[in-house]
């Protein structure tokens, strides 16, 4: 593989130009690079055994971000998403993270968390103290239920008791559990199952709901850049001031709700487009984003980004992030598959770094238009395309009616129309 995720020109060509140039680097197959292209990907059969009543398959754009440098490695980064300007974006806030020698990226081991509901408890705190007496043969038990996972390392980590202000009392036993390269929820869903009668037993209640958590706070994902000031100068931008934008931009997203709702979209965003590139669950990912939004009794922002006094901007994204290279639609997706490849992984945690370094990236090109020349600009030039082809053009008509948008100022469909038919 190239090591490399610099392409000059990549954007210059052509949809089929790029699909080969790809295929090259990540030393993909005949049989990959088809997936990629739409002719050998998910196929009805395949689809009918992922969900109920297949009538068909529904697709959407795969692209390229470039430029990324991530804990010293290139990486190329498949993002699925239908919205114009996010895959330019996250390129180019990752040219500008080169100047500062790219993203640093970590992630905690993979502890997911499984929930055991009992209710109906004659004495909650004392079944919580007989919960915990008995914790090494709880933990024994929930080994039982995977052990080839626990083999490579994973298994229950622990079990803690907490007890809801509720009118009974509610015992609510969590099950911390580490899934390796998994993102866990069949494994954790199991343990509690496997769990639940020993727990109503200790308690004297009844076990209600078994089911993981989606907001996986033992399961953090950390990522942090530093860009010199000088970098983030363009068109009659000083970076300075570029930077200072930035800076007041994420303060009035992390002290105001309405502001910060916005700006974590951003963040997702990038983040969405990966975890549904390579087959994971996008919806386990946004509620536990934005539950972690939240944990301190108020919604706020996820990132951060200040001036560190020395020359550099410096932004950080913390949130939780459980996702998986092994089982479900990771390996049943043809083209979630080639992601994987495209990307050079081997394990969750480096996917996990990925991911979390995209959010960051697509934070930053969203506040730097933000804080400059507005959102408007980039973003609607690149939509122009989309509602010229709405209004019926094809081939080489499709730019020449979205240039004569750009130009007038005005992109609408009842405009794309008119110079469609002059």
């Amino acid at each position: 593989m190239s090591t490399t995720s610099q392409l000059s020109g990549f954007y210059t060509l052509s949809s089929t130009e790029r699909l080969e140039r790809i295929a090259r680097q990540a030393d993909l197959t005949a049989e990959e690079t088809q997936a990629l292209a739409g002719a050998l990907g998910l196929t009805l059969p395949h689809a009918d055994a992922m969900v109920e009543n297949v009538i068909g398959m529904y697709t959407l754009p795969l692209g390229i971000a470039t430029n990324f440098s991530i804990n010293g490695r290139d990486v190329l980064v498949p993002m699925v998403i239908e919205e114009p300007s996010v895959i330019a974006g996250a390129s180019l806030a990752a040219k500008l993270a080169r100047a500062g020698g790219g993203f640093v990226a970590t992630a905690d081991a993979p502890v997911m968390i499984g929930q055991i509901q009992l209710v109906d408890v004659p004495d909650p705190h004392a079944s919580k103290v007989e919960i915990l007496a008995h914790k090494e043969a709880l933990l024994a038990a929930a080994n039982q239920v995977d052990p080839v996972l626990v083999k490579l390392g994973g298994g229950a980590r622990d079990v803690q008791v907490h007890l809801l202000d509720t009118a009974p009392t509610m015992v609510i036993v969590h099950l911390l559990y580490d899934v390796r390269d998994a993102m866990g929820a069949n494994a954790v869903n199991t343990a509690c199952e496997r769990l639940a009668p020993q727990l109503a037993a200790l308690s004297g209640g009844r076990a209600l709901l078994r089911i993981l958590s989606n907001l996986a706070d033992q399961r953090l994902a950390y990522a942090k850049v530093a860009i010199p000031e000088a970098a983030l100068a363009f068109a009659d931008f000083s970076g300075a001031d570029v930077a200072h934008g930035i800076e007041q931009a994420a303060a009035f997203a992390a002290a105001d709700p309405y502001r910060a709702a916005t700006h974590n979209k951003g963040i997702m965003n990038g983040i969405d487009a990966v975890v549904l590139a390579t087959g994971n669950d996008w919806r386990a990912i946004e509620a536990g984003a934005h539950a972690y939004a939240a944990r301190g009794g108020r919604y706020t922002a996820l990132s951060t980004w200040r001036r560190d006094g020395r020359g550099a901007l410096v932004g950080t994204l913390e949130l939780p992030l459980a996702l998986g290279i092994v089982g479900g639609a990771t390996r049943v997706h043809p083209t979630a598959r080639v992601a994987l490849k495209i990307m050079g992984v081997q394990t969750a945690r480096e996917l996990v770094e990925i991911v979390i370094s995209v959010g960051l990236a697509q934070n930053l090109a969203a506040l730097r238009a933000l804080a400059t020349e507005g959102i408007q600009r980039g973003h609607m030039s690149l939509h122009a395309r989309q509602v010229a082809l709405a209004a019926g053009a094809t081939g080489a008509d499709i730019n020449r009616v979205a240039e004569a948008m750009i130009a007038q100022g005005t992109i609408r469909p009842d405009i794309a129309e008119k110079l469609l038919r002059s």
